[in-house]
């Protein structure tokens, strides 16, 4: 529809921006000739300017540009003309399916200014550095997307420093900014691009990579690994593979990409890693390296020095342990010429805003008596699954508040996405759902959903009209997925870490969502969610203050977000020493025991 012409009239747009300044004069210059007896009248020299005005008129309407123009056009007038005979709810529906690319259009014909604050979008990074990032010029002829101005100024910015870490907040577009510079790269005559990624999010590269742009995505994982990686080196384009795969891919000695992109980056945060390892053989060789990440430091600046270190090692050895304790800004400038991040508040003024609501309740007699056996036999994992299920015929206190919550939800037609750690707990809550609902649709998305199927099911559950129910392990499809349909989200547990919480958050409230997104966290009192809680609130503070705004960010008026945390502490810096994190899990089981009153004794700290 109205995308059609939306996507084909970026370069028609640049072709009349070309023409724009020339031809009204060269209209006026040769109005003489539209009539004999003007042209018998008028004196030499303005018969021979009006002569020439028409010759290059001619030339112009003969040209590519003007043919593409004309193209253009066109679309235009057929797009909306096919509009009109569609019904309302049909050009809502279409929107809503396809709301990022809307707004985005929207956003370029009726801007007067770079996206959201000028500076922010610019990821604060130093004025000198934005100036020279903003003045690349980003060729954006291999793409069939639109680009918003954060977008387009962060491919700059990587195109300009050719090894960084693009830290946008989660829903921003940071797979579309890669392609870009992927694209301007093939444009300047690059022949092999190579996308690392997690399994989970492989179909969904290959599907951006052949959605947004002229290149070929070749699969190099799975059966046809092979296959794919040797026509890859033979024809060229974008070869997407998994940190798990890279290792095994028949690439020749000594092969050297033209352009590496790691996604989740923070996976290869572990130098000692064999991934890590692997990674930093092939991205050493390539000329440039994107690495991306919403979360580059979740826990420690010696895992962000670490990121730095790969891309960087002269910025990488200015950053120390003790800049943990230095002001937010002070370490962000350190990192400036290796690190963007922009936030959504700053650079996505359409997004609604979100509604999180903590939904507190008391355990019943059966959810008591399951959690304190959890305590009991210091099973950590078993006392986080002990608040929803109770193992009885009684239904849990957490789980008869879901159910009001899916139910109200289905009165208003809107869709739920459920998340939880806990496979065990996906089962029961899905059964409850499909027990209580009329002719609901459920589906149940975790780890052993092959990562191909992933995307479809969420496609599936997306293409639904009205009210449907996603369950979803939070680490299956809380990254890497886009559920922009669902606008309500159940966090069944509390998580170890913020980011984990976050990411799935993200997953729906992200660039296309329409509708205001209500998450709400199911949390028992007087259980092991106040300890969490407390826990995520330190977490929280420590990446807010370092890992969430770049000085890069605060440059240029199209950038934006970023910050690093800054603490040795697994446990989120809940103690000044800092406590591992199976040693956190012991000090809850231990406070848990002691609060109701149960002998100390020897616990198994799972998950």
């Amino acid at each position: 529809m109205l995308l059609e012409f939306g996507r084909a009239s970026g370069p028609a747009d640049s072709a009349a921006a070309g023409l724009a300044p020339v031809l009204p004069q060269t209209l006026h210059r040769a109005k003489p000739a539209g009539s004999w007896w003007r042209m018998l009248l008028a004196r030499a020299g303005t018969r021979k300017s009006a002569t020439t005005a028409l010759g290059d008129l001619r030339t112009w309407v003969d040209s590519p540009a003007t043919t593409l123009i004309h193209k253009s056009a066109t679309s235009a007038v057929g797009a909306a003309r096919r509009a009109e005979r569609l019904s309302a709810k049909r050009l809502w529906s279409d929107f809503q399916r396809n709301a990022a690319a809307y707004t985005t259009l929207l956003t370029e014909i009726g801007r007067a200014g770079p996206d959201g604050d000028a500076r922010a979008a610019r990821g604060f990074v130093p004025d000198e550095l934005a100036d020279e990032a903003g003045g690349v010029d980003l060729d954006t002829s291999l793409l069939s997307v639109r680009l918003r101005a954060y977008q387009a100024f962060g491919a700059k910015f990587a195109l300009l420093q050719r090894r960084c870490v693009l830290g946008d907040e989660m829903g921003l577009g940071k797979t579309v900014q890669a392609i870009a510079v992927l694209a301007h790269t093939a444009s300047r005559g690059g022949r092999h691009f190579l996308v690392v990624c997690p399994a989970s999010v492989l179909v969904n590269w290959i599907a951006e990579v052949s959605c947004h742009s002229a290149l070929a995505a070749h699969q190099a994982h799975g059966a046809s690994r092979d296959a794919a990686t040797a026509r890859w080196i033979k024809e060229g384009g974008v070869a997407v593979t998994t940190f798990e795969t890279l290792r095994r891919l028949p690439l020749p000695a000594g092969f050297r990409p033209d352009y590496v992109v790691v996604d989740e980056a923070h996976y290869i945060k572990n130098p000692q890693a064999q991934r890590t390892q692997t990674v930093n053989a092939v991205a050493e060789r390539a000329p440039g390296v994107l690495m991306m990440t919403g979360t580059p430091l979740e826990n420690r600046v010696e895992e962000f020095r670490d990121l730095v270190s790969y891309l960087d090692p002269t910025v990488a050895d200015t950053i120390t342990v003790s800049d943990g304790m230095l002001p937010a800004r002070d370490f962000r400038s350190k990192v400036a010429p290796v690190y963007l991040r922009r936030n959504q508040e700053d650079v996505l003024a359409e997004l609604p805003e979100s509604l999180e609501l903590e939904d507190w309740v008391v355990l019943a007699d059966a959810d008591e008596q399951a959690y304190s056996a959890a305590v009991g036999a210091g099973n950590f994992a078993g006392m986080r699954r002990a608040t929803v299920i109770n193992r009885t015929a009684v239904m849990s206190a957490k789980l008869e508040r879901l159910l009001e919550i899916v139910e109200e939800s289905a009165a208003s037609g809107w869709k739920v996405v459920i998340f939880s750690f806990f496979l065990d707990v996906l089962s029961e809550v899905d059964d409850a759902v499909l027990a209580a609902g009329d002719g609901v649709k459920t589906f149940q998305l975790s780890g052993r959903v092959p990562a191909a199927e992933r995307q479809r099911m969420v496609d599936e559950f997306s293409a639904i009209d009205g009210h449907a129910v996603l369950i979803s392990q939070i680490t299956a499809g809380g990254v890497g997925l886009n559920i922009q349909a669902a606008s309500v989200v159940i966090l069944t547990e509390p998580q170890l870490k913020p980011t984990i919480e976050q990411q799935a958050i993200a997953r729906c409230h992200r660039m296309g969502q329409t509708r205001r997104v209500r998450v709400h966290r199911l949390l028992a009192k007087d259980t092991v969610d106040e300890r969490l809680l407390e826990i995520l609130g330190g977490k929280s503070a420590l990446i807010a203050a370092y890992a969430r705004e770049s000085d890069a960010k605060k440059l240029d008026p199209a950038a934006v977000d970023g910050r690093l945390t800054g603490e040795r502490a697994d446990a989120a810096g809940t103690d000044a020493g800092g406590i591992g994190e199976g040693n956190l899990k012991q000090r809850i089981i231990a406070a848990e025991r002691q609060r109701l009153g149960l002998p100390s004794g020897a616990s198994r700290a799972q998950t």
